[in-house]
């Protein structure tokens, strides 16, 4: 083994991670699909960063993302036509920048999807067995480390 390439088994547990999660990403686009919103989960991601970082400005949102600006500035005002997400006043220090926040509607808005998506995760875990739940219960640490830099 060479000090770049990780461990055997490393690797298969990487392989087989990624296609769990791939079924879940997968199953939870669908099911975004299906919300009433109107929605895509591009949308719904800028609405929980700017939820979780008030007054973000685009530039700093796309970086966050890793997308273009450009294409984070069209989704922002498509938000802002669909009254979820507004401008705030520019700021002291740089005149052109504004930071971008959730109105009332989009508030309302994000936490019910929230309330969707967790409704659907809890209905599929509620499917597993008992020793599958601890076992997932069990894999929550690792996988949270592992996301972390």
């Amino acid at each position: 083994m060479t000090a770049n390439k990780p461990p055997d088994r490393a690797l298969a547990l990487s392989e087989d991670l990624r296609a769990a999660f791939k079924l879940v990403i997968r199953e939870m686009r669908r099911d975004a699909d299906r919300q009433d919103a109107g929605l895509s989960l591009i949308q719904t991601m800028l609405m929980a960063a700017i939820d979780e970082h008030p007054s973000i400005g685009v530039a700093e949102l796309a970086r966050m993302q890793q997308v273009r600006s450009p294409t984070i500035s069209g989704q922002i005002k498509t938000l802002e036509a669909a009254g979820l997400v507004e401008r705030t006043a520019p700021s002291q220090e740089d005149g052109r920048r504004s930071g971008l926040r959730l109105t009332r509607s989009g508030r309302t808005t994000l936490g019910k999807l929230r309330a969707q998506r967790l409704d659907w995760l809890a209905q599929r875990i509620a499917r597993l067995s008992p020793a599958q739940m601890d076992a997932l219960a069990a894999a929550i640490e690792p996988l949270t480390l592992i996301g972390t830099p």
